[in-house]
């Protein structure tokens, strides 16, 4: 289930959760729990304190993240300029990011895992690394209208 946290930003998934004596169990199938087809997966580890990751855009890729272990903080902005924060910390439940949307994450606690599931194989092309230009877009957009 997707549901909006106050916000047209922060979509979070309730993910399934097995419960069971031995321990959890929690899985992703792609169009099903995410709205789309999953192409790629990778997952960050070792973020050394006090650093910081993300700061781009996408054009086309979408993802799902996932605290897997430790917790994390997400800072997203739309083309409109609304910002809102979101703290990461359960491994069932995914946030979910759409394209056109800047991203920076923040505040790794140790042993924090932060996985990633995306809709597009990995492409330069696809990245706006640029916040100024980011900012820009729905401009240029708007003129070329």
């Amino acid at each position: 289930m997707i549901q909006n946290v106050n916000s047209n930003l922060i979509k979070l998934i309730d993910l399934p959760k097995i419960s069971d004596p031995r321990g959890n169990l929690t899985f992703i199938e792609g169009c099903k729990h995410v709205p789309f087809d999953i192409k790629r997966v990778y997952y960050l580890y070792d973020v050394p304190s006090g650093e910081s990751r993300g700061g781009h855009a996408h054009y086309k890729l979408q993802q799902a993240v996932v605290a897997l272990s430790g917790s994390f903080e997400f800072i997203l902005e739309d083309l409109a300029g609304n910002r809102e924060r979101i703290f990461l910390n359960s491994p069932n439940k995914a946030l979910l990011i759409s394209n056109m949307t800047w991203r920076e994450m923040a505040n790794f606690s140790s042993g924090s895992v932060c996985l990633v599931l995306a809709s597009e194989i990995y492409s330069e092309e696809d990245y706006i690394r640029d916040y100024k230009e980011f900012q820009s877009f729905d401009k240029k957009r708007n003129e070329n209208i």
